[in-house]
């Protein structure tokens, strides 16, 4: 397999898919007030990926090399498992429970070290394994203005009581919730695959493959309230003949139209329909650098209004 680039475009409607627990669980905002845009983390979007490949591949796939390490998994008196219990669990399937080499037979049965890497340190075992595909942050492509809004639940916290005096006693109203969420908003992410790296991890082009399908579906399937409905807008898996060669933060040559003003004053875009796309900027540095690029494949919504067109392969999925 090449050494890359991904870049992933998703739109947010009605909900905020990763919160700042430290600012009342409103939008992550790393720049200034004056910037206004707002950001995901990477730990999120590996979230939407792992919990994809879990739901796909339950009993890890063909070979059994799907496994996903990084899960919640209760006893059956609810009590969360660890680190060495879902390592056992998963070489216990794959009939690897003795394993003298737990580091590699953990690689060769999970996606998730495989593609993400992974600390592993339970007593005398440890290793330490960086993954060959590093996410950055997503950032909304202008500035964005969350909304403080209230409601209230039919069912109260509390069942009610009959008191000594037998009366009963307990809320009138069901329980009241507030939250932030965010109206409309459009992120780009970039990633990099690293070609020397996934040697080490055992990572291959099938690897590279469902790491794409699941970071697609993953984030259109992954759907909750307070998260917010997203959709994938655009992605693009750009392919090194140099396995030390990038071009880097292609999230920089993508724009989103209408420009600033318009997402700060009073009416500023709510839906996928009153955006574009503008990736000339992409296509633009793609072609300045297309002797040392192998391969350029790109998925596209059908609703996506685009100026400017993409170089490469476009794909589709099912």
């Amino acid at each position: 397999m090449n050494s890359g680039e991904i870049l992933f475009v998703k739109c947010v409607k009605d909900g905020i898919p990763n919160r700042d627990p430290l600012n009342e669980s409103d939008a992550r905002r790393l720049f200034g007030e004056d910037d206004g845009r707002i950001s995901l983390s990477d730990v999120s979007i590996k979230r939407d990926v792992r919990d994809f490949v879990l739901a796909r591949y339950p009993d890890g796939g063909k070979n059994q090399r799907n496994f996903v390490f990084c899960r919640q998994e209760r006893t059956e008196d609810g009590k969360l498992l660890g680190r060495q219990k879902l390592a056992e669990g998963i070489l216990d399937i794959v009939k690897r429970k003795a394993s003298k080499n737990k580091r590699d037979d953990l690689m060769a049965s999970t996606f998730d070290m495989r593609v993400f890497g992974a600390v592993y340190s339970v007593g005398k075992e440890s290793f330490n394994q960086t993954g060959p595909v590093q996410f950055g942050w997503a950032h909304s492509l202008h500035p964005a203005e969350t909304k403080y809004v209230q409601g209230t639940v039919v069912m109260p916290g509390k069942d009610i009581k009959v008191d000594d005096a037998g009366e009963q006693q307990g809320n009138k109203q069901g329980t009241i919730w507030t939250t932030y969420t965010l109206p409309f908003a459009v992120f780009a992410m970039p990633a990099v695959v690293n070609a020397n790296i996934a040697e080490d991890t055992g990572m291959d082009k099938d690897d590279v493959d469902l790491l794409l399908e699941a970071l697609w579906k993953g984030t259109q399937h992954r759907q909750a309230r307070g998260r917010g409905m997203q959709q994938p807008l655009l992605m693009m898996h750009v392919e090194y003949k140099d396995p030390f060669f990038r071009i880097g933060y292609l999230e920089d040559f993508v724009t989103v139209k209408p420009g600033r003003e318009a997402w700060t004053g009073g009416t500023p875009p709510t839906n996928l329909s009153e955006v574009e796309l503008d990736v000339s900027g992409l296509e633009e540095i793609i072609a300045k650098n297309k002797k040392k690029i192998a391969h350029v494949r790109y998925w596209v919504h059908p609703g996506l209004k685009m100026s400017g067109s993409l170089p490469g392969e476009r794909n589709e999925l099912d």
